[in-house]
C-alpha cells in the first residue's frame, strides 16, 4: 500500500535531539527553540515569532491576543480544520462561516463584506494547500471596518502572496509542523506576530501567564502571574527535530515541487477532457507543493475512486467536512447553505504526498486514476 503520508528524516534530526538531551535542558525555550525562532524571524521578515506545540495553540494565542470575548463575531471559512474555528469558540465568540471560492477551496473574498456586522472582531483566512487568499482585498476590508486579520497558514510554509510570505500579512499568523506538513516535527506550530503591540503580551501568554521571559532578559527583577495564558511552548526535543528540517527546507521544497509537477503532468489530460478538476493557483499566489488534490464530479464518484485506488494499493483520502454542517455547530445555529464549500466537502480528494514518494509510485497512482476513468 502506498500510504497517504509518511514522516521522514532528512538531516540531523536525531543528532540534534541527542545534543539537546546532553545540554541538560529539554524543557521549552532552550537553544533549539531560539534557533528556530531566529530562523523564522530572519526568513519571514517579522520582528517576533514564538514556537508552539501545535498550530491549534498558535491560533488560540491569536484569539487571546485580540481579546476575543462573548458577543464578538469572527468570520471563518467553513471548509477548514476545526482548529480554525475552535480557537475563537473557546473564547466565547460566535463563528460566522464564509463560503469558498468557485475556483479554489480558500475563502471567497468577495463574500466577506456582507458578513460583517458591528459585532465582528476578526477575519480568519486559511491559505488552503499553501495557496494564498487575496490578501489585498481582505486587508482593505479590515482597515475599512477596523477588524483584525488572522492568517491560518498551517499549510503555507514557503508560500507567498505577491512576493510577501504568507503568515506575515495579517496582524497575526499561525503555522503547523504536523507530520503531514512540508516540514515536520510530529506536532508543532508557530505564531507570527506582525503587529508590535502584541509582542510583549504574546510572551506572557506563551509562558503560562507569567512575565518569565522578561525576567530572563533582565527587564524585571522577579517574575510572577500577570495575565492569562497556558503552556504553549514545545519541548526542546520537538524544536531540535524541527531545526534539522529547517536547515533542509530548500531541498525539501525542491523535491515536493518535483512530485507536484509529475502529478500535474500525468493527470493534466483528464482535466483537459473535463473528467477531473485539478488545483487552481491564482496569479497573485505561489505553489508550495503542500498537497495534490483532484475534484471529482460528485460524492459518489469520489467514493468509487477511493475504493478503486485502495484495490490498487493506493491510500487516497478526503478531509474537511464543512464546519457549518458539523454536529457541534448545528446545535448552536441553523446551518446556511454554502454551495462551494459543500462541493469541496463532497468532491475533493487528496492523493498520497510525502517527501520520499518515488516517481514510479506517482506513476502507479496516476495510472490507476486514469484506469478508473477509462473503465
Amino acid at each position: 500500500m502506498i500510504p497517504f503520508n509518511k514522516p521522514f528524516l532528512i538531516g540531523k534530526e536525531l543528532q540534534y535531539i541527542e545534543e539537546s538531551v546532553h545540554s541538560g535542558k529539554i524543557s521549552g525555550n532552550g537553544m533549539f527553540t531560539k534557533k528556530c525562532q531566529s530562523y523564522f524571524e530572519t526568513n519571514l521578515g517579522v520582528e517576533k515569532t514564538l514556537l508552539t506545540t501545535s498550530c491549534t495553540d498558535a491560533l488560540e494565542m491569536c484569539s487571546m491576543l485580540i481579546d476575543t470575548a462573548p458577543g464578538d463575531e469572527v468570520i471563518v471559512p467553513s471548509y477548514t480544520f476545526v482548529s480554525t474555528a475552535l480557537a475563537f469558540v473557546r473564547q466565547g465568540a460566535k463563528i460566522v462561516f464564509a463560503d469558498s471560492r468557485t475556483d479554489h477551496p480558500g475563502i471567497d473574498e468577495d463574500k466577506i463584506e456582507s458578513l460583517i456586522t458591528p459585532k465582528t472582531k476578526a477575519i480568519v483566512v486559511v491559505h488552503y494547500a499553501g495557496v494564498a487568499c487575496d490578501m489585498d482585498k481582505i486587508m482593505e476590508l479590515a482597515d475599512k471596518y477596523n477588524l483584525y486579520v488572522i492568517e491560518d497558514a498551517a499549510q503555507a510554509i514557503d508560500s507567498y502572496y505577491k512576493g510577501k510570505p504568507l503568515g506575515t500579512i495579517g496582524h497575526l499568523g499561525a503555522f503547523s509542523f504536523h507530520e503531514t506538513k512540508n516540514i515536520i516535527c510530529g506536532e508543532g506550530g508557530l505564531l507570527t506576530i506582525n503587529d508590535k503591540k502584541f509582542a510583549d503580551r504574546a510572551e506572557i501568554l506563551w509562558e503560562k501567564g507569567t512575565n518569565r521571559s522578561a525576567f530572563f532578559k533582565g527587564e524585571v527583577n522577579k517574575y510572577g502571574w500577570v495575565d492569562t495564558g497556558s503552556s504553549f511552548l514545545p519541548s526542546e526535543l520537538i524544536a531540535a527535530f524541527l531545526y534539522a528540517q529547517l536547515e533542509n527546507l530548500e531541498m525539501i521544497q525542491k523535491k515536493r515541487k518535483e512530485i507536484w509537477s509529475v502529478y500535474k503532468r500525468e493527470l493534466n489530460e483528464l482535466e483537459e477532457k473535463n473528467i477531473l478538476k485539478l488545483a487552481s493557483i491564482p496569479d497573485f499566489a505561489t505553489n508550495n507543493a503542500h498537497m495534490f488534490y483532484v475534484i471529482t464530479k460528485d460524492q459518489e464518484e469520489r467514493s468509487k475512486l477511493i475504493a478503486f485506488l485502495k484495490e490498487k494499493n493506493v491510500h487516497a483520502v478526503f478531509h474537511y467536512l464543512c464546519l457549518h454542517k458539523s454536529e457541534y455547530y448545528s446545535k448552536i445555529e441553523t446551518p446556511l447553505e454554502l454551495e462551494n464549500a459543500q462541493k469541496y466537502d463532497q468532491c475533493l480528494l487528496r492523493l498520497p504526498f510525502f517527501y520520499e514518494l518515488k516517481e514510479d509510485e506517482i506513476k502507479h497512482i496516476t495510472d490507476s486514476v486514469k484506469m478508473f476513468y477509462a473503465q
